[in-house]
């Protein structure tokens, strides 16, 4: 007699480092495969893969295994909830072997006793145990499903930390109030959080803060998390470890887009909510309510056409310098023994009649001058705006859940546990609405308020990007004349002044505007 040839079956939906079942099951089957005198001539491993959610010809390991039914002659599992929990993945496996007749054994059957179902001759006992052995691991699966949704419904309510990612901003700590954890602000993720939302507001683009991120080696929140929790940052991709992941735009979006940025939790995309109705706290918020929508209002306004301007390049005037024949820009150029500004029309298909150039150090050096006499006493100003509070956006909110929820209510299928948790949902939704509705709308305003810093100082402590910025944010600019043919005098002695021009445009001069404002009173005087 020949040889039964033996496939190890392998199945795990959670996988962790301190996952240890895998062996576990490796052992049974190996032990199963020698009491039979059955040589074990594969292994399909699959974890990290719900028996629930898949069925065994789509899962990665298995499913390969049974297109290639000549390879074995018998499937050896721990147990039959390893295989399946479903009786209509069971019937379909059935059949398949059936149609290849194959054995289909488990180490563990009902008692502890192994079991075996064989396919290989038709067997009315054998497809009548089957079905309900398969019976018996559904009404398992939904038994597990309704106990797991409910105790994570109770912990969520309840402000606790019920497993899964951690948000950005936030770290597991004790349970102050009790059993478990729960969820507080991160200090060292939360420096990292303010500066990212700090330089997206100050108006640099997604794709400059992530370059920056990724420059100084900044974690992103997936390698993050694993280092806290003492594991490798990096993952794995088709079996192999691959390089810690990069910051991007994508990254970060989703990362200042989060609710959870309030300290609100959420579960599948939506806010949990506690009895009343309110949003439950993941523990206290890096950004208030009023904070996070003017965050969001900015988020609203960068899209690809905006935030044009290169972060990365070290031109202090890039956007600033014009040229005076054409109008285009000014781009930094390195040549023998320094660098030029010049104008590039050609390189954007046009022709300038006179294209400027002039050495980079004049032009930076005559740009700072004339800036910090116009504007470097004055008190650099920003504006706040106070978005107030429009209970309609949450309000529609909260509607669109109450109405999802009322939809299911027929989809409980009769469980009392489902039903009373549906119920108690309803209900707290339905406290919300009430109190949203009985909530005054608050108007927004703005003010304009004095950073406490000078033009000059922030000059001083700024690199030629930041400088850059300040610039740009004041509507400065400075047009290049095209230069004499020769140009000696200018070698020895620096640019023609008259070549030069700088303005302040987007923000007045502020002592333009004041002398202007004492020339009215004396014109209106004099009128008097």
């Amino acid at each position: 007699m020949n040889q039964l040839r033996a496939l190890s079956a392998i199945r795990l939906s959670v996988r962790t480092d301190e996952t240890t079942s895998p062996g576990r099951q490796r052992a049974a089957n190996s032990n199963e495969a020698a009491r039979r005198g059955a040589v074990i001539v594969g292994e399909a491993e699959d974890l990290d893969v719900s028996a629930t959610k898949t069925t065994p010809f789509n899962r990665p390991e298995l499913g390969a295994w049974l297109a290639r039914p000549d390879d074995f002659d018998m499937i050896i599992w721990w147990r039959m909830d390893r295989a399946v929990r479903s009786m209509a993945d069971m019937a379909e496996l059935g059949r398949w072997a059936k149609d290849h007749g194959k054995l289909l054994v488990f180490a563990e059957g009902p008692g502890g006793a192994p079991l075996e179902l064989d396919m290989r001759t038709v067997s009315p006992v054998s497809e009548l145990i089957m079905m309900m052995l398969a019976f018996s691991a559904q009404m398992e699966a939904l038994a597990i499903k309704e106990r797991v949704t409910g105790a994570m419904a109770a912990l969520r309510t309840q402000g606790r930390y019920s497993g899964g990612l951690v948000p950005y901003g936030y770290g597991k700590v004790k349970n102050p109030d009790g059993e478990g954890f729960k969820l507080a602000p991160d200090p060292e993720a939360v420096k990292v959080l303010s500066g990212i939302i700090r330089d997206v507001l100050d108006g640099q683009s997604l794709t400059a803060v992530a370059m920056a991120l990724n420059e100084a080696g900044t974690l992103v929140p997936r390698d993050y998390q694993a280092v806290k929790a003492g594991r490798e940052p990096g993952g794995m991709r088709a079996g192999r470890r691959h390089d810690r992941f990069k910051w991007t735009a994508g990254t970060l979006s989703k990362v200042l887009r989060s609710p959870a940025l309030m300290g609100h939790r959420i579960h599948n995309g939506k806010p949990v909510r506690d009895r009343d109705g309110k949003e439950v706290l993941i523990g206290e918020p890096v950004l208030t309510r009023e904070e996070f929508n003017i965050l969001q209002d900015h988020m609203g306004t960068l899209t690809p056409q905006k935030n044009r301007t290169r972060k990365d390049t070290q031109a202090m005037l890039l956007g600033v310098a014009k040229c005076r024949g054409c109008g285009g820009n000014l781009y930094l150029s390195k040549r023998a023994g320094g660098s030029d500004y010049n104008c590039r029309a050609t390189a954007r298909g046009e022709r300038c009649q006179a294209p400027a150039g002039i050495r980079a150090d004049w032009l930076e050096k005559y740009v700072e001058e004339e800036f910090l006499v116009r504007l470097g006493h004055f008190q650099m100003t920003k504006v706040i705006t106070h978005k107030g509070y429009d209970p309609t956006p949450e309000l529609r909110e909260v509607q669109e859940e109450m109405r999802a929820l009322l939809a299911v209510k027929g989809s409980l299928g009769g469980s009392r546990a489902a039903e009373a948790i549906w119920t108690e949902e309803v209900a707290a939704l339905g406290r919300r609405l009430d109190a949203l509705e009985s909530t005054p709308r608050t108007e927004a305003r703005t003010e304009v308020v004095e950073t406490g810093e000078t033009y000059a100082s922030y000059w001083a402590r700024h690199d030629a990007a930041g400088r850059r910025q300040l610039l740009l944010d004041a509507g400065a600019r400075a047009t290049v004349a095209k230069g004499r043919s020769g140009g000696g005098a200018e070698r020895l002695k620096g640019p023609d002044p008259e070549r030069l021009a700088f303005t302040i445009g987007a923000h007045q001069d502020p002592e333009a505007a004041a002398l202007e404002a004492v020339e009215e009173e004396e014109r209106q005087a004099h009128l008097d």
